[in-house]
């Protein structure tokens, strides 16, 4: 299966009367068609910046300082501002990470579902009426017609989130980007919100990628997971390969802080101690050495490059070097299996 989107040691910074903030350091990935994506780590990796470098939706201190963003053959970094409008909102469609703010207060859901249709598809009034009514109906918004009419502050949280979602999939785009789109929901929406992003992908073959610092809503979505920490990628593979043999001390700390439902006794959770880098000034060596239990010499002195653990699973961690010491992971598979 050929690749959707494929990302090229992609550098990003935000230039500030303080210095430059280097918020990605050189990510690599790819996304095939079809497939969804799961980009996870705490605030301040580099996901959403990743993201919006990939929309050109940078704030004006920001700037892509190195890498391809390749998308359909084409080299985004490299469109100019009115190719990059026939893509955004057509091809890449977009949820962005709070509803409640996303949307425009004067303008009705309808409208503001029905501008990217008349825009990207050249579709009259009438035409684009009917779509956006069908978009709410696909999202579960009971009534569309009526609630076409309606204005955002008339929506609850949850019912914002499916209208971003209606935009976001009105053009039919054949990848979405979702940023941490069940923040601020409650659990029953939170399901309700992944299950019908689960249909998408199944129903028009929409490639997703979903952002999030919670690794349990990526579990049931997402075929493959990138593990993210100080702008740069830690550890990648299938969904099952960071679940069920992680192999950086990173996503271990990520796994110890969920909460495991099949254990009956009431355990304390494991929060990472630490702060995250100053990417003002990113450490010589693994991002993660200052906050890891397992930190030898070589982690603080240089870099790991991501190690192969088996087909399409990397990490960057020393102790994954042949002749490092043999360190056993404190989660797994005997912590999640379902089996």
């Amino acid at each position: 299966m050929e690749n959707l989107l494929e990302i090229r040691d992609l550098k990003t910074s935000f230039f500030t009367h303080v210095g430059e903030v280097k918020a990605v350091g050189g990510v690599t990935f790819q996304l095939k068609k079809g497939e969804a994506l799961g980009i996870v780590g705490e605030s301040g990796s580099g996901k959403s910046v990743t993201m919006m470098s990939l929309m050109r939706l940078l704030s004006d201190n920001g700037k892509v300082v190195n890498g391809d963003i390749m998308f359909e053959g084409k080299n985004i970094v490299k469109l100019t501002e009115k190719e990059m409008e026939k893509i955004r909102g057509n091809d890449i469609g977009m949820i962005f990470q709070d509803p409640m703010t996303s949307l425009n207060p004067v303008y009705t859901v309808g409208k503001q579902i029905m501008e990217p249709l008349m825009k990207h598809k050249n579709m009259n009034k009438t035409d684009a009426f009917n779509t956006a009514v069908k978009m709410l109906s696909i999202v579960g918004i009971p009534s569309p017609e009526k609630r076409m009419k309606q204005y955002p502050h008339e929506f609850s949280g949850g019912m914002r989130q499916r209208v971003m979602i209606a935009m976001a999939i009105a053009c039919s785009p054949k990848l979405l980007i979702a940023d941490e789109p069940t923040t601020a929901l409650d659990v029953t929406i939170q399901a309700q919100i992944l299950e019908l992003m689960k249909d998408l992908k199944d129903k028009i073959n929409t490639s997703i990628i979903l952002i999030t610092h919670d690794l349990g809503v990526v579990a049931d979505v997402c075929n493959n997971i990138n593990v993210m920490y100080g702008g740069i990628i830690v550890e990648r593979g299938s969904t099952r390969d960071i679940f069920y043999n992680p192999k950086h001390p990173y996503t271990w700390g990520l796994l110890k802080s969920v909460p495991n439902p099949k254990t009956l006794v009431k355990e304390r959770l494991n929060p990472i101690q630490g702060q995250p880098p100053d990417l003002l000034k990113p450490p010589v060596g693994c991002p993660f050495a200052a906050r890891c239990d397992y930190a030898m010499k070589l982690c603080i002195a240089k870099r790991p490059p991501l190690f192969d653990i088996s087909e399409g699973h990397n990490a960057a961690c020393w102790l994954n070097h042949p002749e490092a010491p043999k360190v056993k992971a404190p989660v797994g598979k005997e912590v999640f299996a379902n089996e």
